[in-house]
């Protein structure tokens, strides 16, 4: 089975780069879609991934998609500091988890969840959700995941900045990790407008 998750995942990178567009996107979708495995969970609804039930109730976003170039957002408990360090994080949608590590330096531990898309979104089969300066990681690699299930806690990078969780969504499931800032946008989405769009 994760032979075919790694086939499916080289081929959303293929289908998706922006220089080189399928001919056809209904029948690239459609090829992606028949690899996919027979129990893969759809991401029918996204949520925000801290608050109460997905609604960021007791949050705020301190530094949106955006704002200094900033390629995610930055969620912070409405207290400040560091009042929200080991808050849950919850998956925004049910995907696959394809990372789930400590990449040490600025990033921390990270969690990357790949959210396959029904049908209708024929130009996107699926994004990617990254989630950044986790203080625990709930979750493990190569496994499924639930919206609203927690898979870490809110951390500060071991140390590196005041408790925050960096959230990136991405177009291109295949992007590496990134430097978490870029004039170039490309592959990245502003997640709380694809959120408040799909919620």
């Amino acid at each position: 089975m994760h032979w075919l998750f790694a086939l499916l995942l080289f081929c959303l990178g293929c289908t998706t780069d922006s220089n080189e567009q399928p001919a056809n996107k209904n029948e690239a979708a459609t090829t992606i879609t028949t690899l996919m495995p027979t129990d893969t969970i759809w991401a029918l609804q996204f949520d925000y991934p801290v608050g109460v039930n997905g609604t960021s109730k007791g949050y705020y976003n301190a530094q949106g998609f955006g704002k200094n170039n900033h390629l995610g957002d930055d969620w912070n408990g409405t207290g400040g500091g560091n009042t929200d360090l080991g808050d849950t994080v919850f998956a925004i949608a049910s995907g696959y988890i394809t990372q789930a590590e400590d990449l040490y330096g600025g990033w921390g531990n990270v969690v990357r969840i790949v959210h396959f898309l029904p049908k209708e979104h024929l130009n996107a089969p699926a994004v990617e959700s990254l989630y950044a300066h986790l203080n625990e990681i709930f979750s493990k690699k190569d496994t499924w995941v639930e919206k609203g299930e927690p898979i870490g806690t809110i951390g500060d990078a071991h140390g590196h900045y005041y408790a925050h969780l960096h959230l990136e969504i991405r177009s291109k499931a295949s992007l590496p990790l990134g430097g978490g800032y870029s004039l170039d946008t490309t592959g990245y989405l502003n997640p709380t407008t694809f959120i408040r769009d799909n919620h």
